[in-house]
């Protein structure tokens, strides 16, 4: 049974559109019509092929990771209850309220019901559900124990979720006083400082340097702030530009790399999710080269996804996986030696995700310190240009004063 896209006029004459399971076009018309649907246009669900635009369809090929991992927690509740696979798609069909869901499952459903295994109906919607996401699928299937594999990536899923959503918090305040305190100086430097300086104009006397010094930043900001604007946004496009080039942006990733803090932030989070996808795959039952070969792609630092790639290679030529990755220095001690031992005892995904762990726990310790030093230290710089343009405003007033007396 096929997933067929729809368009129809419902009897009030307001369009609908959505998925339908049918043998056939006509067979999906006329249970559109049993609904009290007109068809207007029907097309069979392709799937995702680049030249393809401009289809209904096309928009709804995507899951948020709150969609993902809602969608993987309630397969995997369902799997483990041994209900078939296309019952369990039809229960997550029923029990969603999101249209876009609905739709994907639906077409995921119809590839199953025609005999393709869930893994080979997920890789129709690969903007969906990722490399790692059907492979492991795909190991649990063929392994038999798909309701274990789908538990594992309900929690990889919900984790990587929370985690995103953790970040996103702890920036936001931060991100927050840093545009108040750019807004403040601003409103004082181009509309408070003009107004002061009208006293100072008739003033028969030099200013000091502070003083003039900002009158001059004042004056500039105000009528050059169009053009430093458009450089602004000029120089924003070029630098994508040129960090879309594959030299330019390995060479950035290798100075990030290098710099203390944000270096250290970079190495840890890619060697959490490195490990934490290896892990996964591992235990799933995928064969290493092409779980190591999948984690890679996971790894967004350019240097480290080249020294995954390497280490495949040298693994496939019979070399330890932590030697491997050793050699590039790109990843954390600890995440090598956790390797390592789990190499030597042959637990190696249950060490993997503890290196996951540790990493994520550094992290996390990592970034509470960052922020906890950044609010207060952005509070200070803040105070102290206010002073500086509060200076430059009192000190000429100051000195009238003394010229009165």
């Amino acid at each position: 049974m096929a997933a067929w896209e729809y368009t129809a006029l419902d009897a009030r004459g307001r369009e609908r559109s959505g998925v339908i399971e049918g043998e056939t076009a006509r067979a999906a018309r006329a249970a559109l019509r049993e609904r009290g649907l007109m068809p207007m246009a029907i097309e069979s669900v392709a799937e995702d092929r680049p030249g393809r635009g401009g289809g209904q369809f096309s928009r709804w090929q995507s899951l948020n990771p709150t969609e993902t991992a809602l969608v993987t927690r309630q397969l995997a509740t369902l799997v483990s209850a041994s209900l078939p696979i296309d019952a369990c798609l039809a229960a997550v069909i029923r029990q969603s309220d999101n249209a876009r869901i609905r739709r994907i499952i639906t077409a995921v459903r119809a590839r199953v019901v025609e005999g393709q295994t869930l893994a080979q109906g997920l890789a129709a919607f690969p903007r969906a559900f990722s490399d790692l996401y059907r492979a492991t699928v795909a190991a649990g299937e063929e392994s038999g124990h798909l309701d274990t594999v789908l538990e594992r990536l309900a929690d990889y899923t919900e984790n990587r979720q929370a985690t995103g959503q953790r970040v996103q918090m702890a920036l936001f305040y931060p991100a927050l006083l840093t545009l108040m305190a750019v807004a403040v100086v601003i409103a004082l430097v181009t509309y408070v400082v003009p107004q002061v300086v009208t006293v100072f104009e008739q003033m028969d006397q030099t200013l000091p340097l502070l003083t003039r010094a900002l009158i001059t930043v004042s004056d500039f900001l105000r009528e050059q702030w169009m053009w430093l604007v458009v450089g602004l946004v000029l120089a924003s496009f070029f630098i994508a530009w040129l960090l879309r080039r594959p030299g330019p942006r390995e060479q950035w990733a290798r100075m990030v790399l290098r710099l203390p803090l944000a270096g250290r932030l970079v190495r840890g989070f890619n060697a959490a999710r490195f490990a934490r996808t290896l892990s996964i795959l591992s235990a799933a039952g995928v064969p290493m080269l092409k779980a190591l070969k999948i984690s890679a792609e996971v790894v967004s630092s350019i240097p480290m996804r080249k020294a995954v790639l390497e280490a495949t290679d040298r693994v496939r030529e019979g070399e330890d996986i932590a030697r491997s990755l050793e050699r590039s220095r790109q990843f954390p001690p600890m995440v090598i030696q956790l390797i390592a031992a789990g190499e030597h005892s042959g637990s190696i995904d249950r060490m993997l995700e503890r290196a996951a762990e540790q990493q994520e726990r550094e992290l996390d310790t990592l970034i509470s310190g960052l922020l906890g030093m950044f609010e207060p230290l952005l509070i200070i710089i803040m105070g102290m240009m206010v002073l500086v343009i509060v200076l430059a405003i009192l000190v000429p007033i100051f000195d009238l004063n003394q010229m009165v007396q």
